[in-house]
């Protein structure tokens, strides 16, 4: 009997008020997303939390309960309202401290650069008590760890580099493969045909996805799976009922990894 798929899981949780304010656009979520597809790692939920400590703190204990790992992104810079530090520290019920690696690193950094290490940046060298720093770089103010939650910064140049330091210690599952068919048919027409398929292959995730192209509307259709021998007998049988509704689908994509990792 073939072992199950093995299943790692993952949430990310944006937090900042200007992603829900609408001024800042969010490049983090679709770079995550990517990369952790990539190593063989679900992304099961993302959230996008308001910079209030009551509202961090539940989200990171419902969500690390709930996963296997939990990715935050922004609030730990050195202005009041970055608070995702402190909101961390009591999800856990662990104190808030100055973190004596964390600090010594930004004592080298400020001395290289000239610049003044003042008590607002020495409030990015706080951390739970326990957690462990996540190199950073660039700009050097560290993220953190504590247990299966990673504490990154919000602007993605750095969130990039603080989480290619901790990709290395991920564990990983099995990779999802994904076959794409794409055919000019309308979703109304095929739903009732990709359900039965959706019954007969339950591992399989099928989605679709409709579009526009050349004035005409159209159906992009996903097989998703840690099998590429499964996947390939549903597009087999998907492609026979979409040629059953008088349409041509495009050539089926040959098996890859689901969301491959990029910019």
């Amino acid at each position: 009997m073939a072992e199950p798929p093995a299943i790692v899981s993952a949430a990310v949780l944006l937090i900042g008020n200007e992603i829900l304010s609408g001024r800042t656009k969010d490049a983090n979520l679709n770079y995550l997303a990517r990369q952790l597809t990539a190593l063989g790692i679900r992304l099961r939920e993302a959230r996008v939390v308001v910079d209030e400590t009551a509202a961090i703190v539940a989200a990171v204990n419902e969500c690390r309960a709930r996963y296997d790992y939990v990715f935050t992104t922004g609030g730990i810079g050195p202005t009041h309202d970055d608070i995702t530090a402190a909101a961390v520290a009591e999800a856990f019920g662990r104190p808030l401290i100055r973190n004596p690696e964390a600090v010594r690193i930004l004592q080298d950094f400020y001395r290289e650069t000239g610049r003044e290490l003042n008590e607002a940046r020495l409030h990015m060298a706080e951390t739970p008590d326990g957690a462990t720093l996540i190199d950073n770089p660039l700009s050097r103010a560290p993220g953190f760890r504590l247990e299966n939650v990673f504490v990154m910064a919000g602007i993605p140049v750095v969130m990039r580099a603080m989480f290619e330091s901790v990709a290395p210690s991920l564990a990983c599952g099995d990779k999802v493969q994904a076959r794409t068919i794409a055919a000019f048919v309308a979703e109304g027409d095929i739903a009732k045909r990709l359900g039965a398929l959706q019954e007969r292959y339950p591992a399989l995730e099928i989605g679709s996805y409709p579009f526009m192209r050349e004035g005409r509307f159209g159906t992009s259709l996903v097989l998703r799976g840690t099998d590429a021998a499964l996947i390939e007998r549903a597009a087999q049988e998907l492609v026979a009922e979409i040629r059953a509704l008088g349409v041509e689908p495009e050539a089926p994509e040959a098996p890859e990894a689901d969301e491959r990792a990029g910019d």
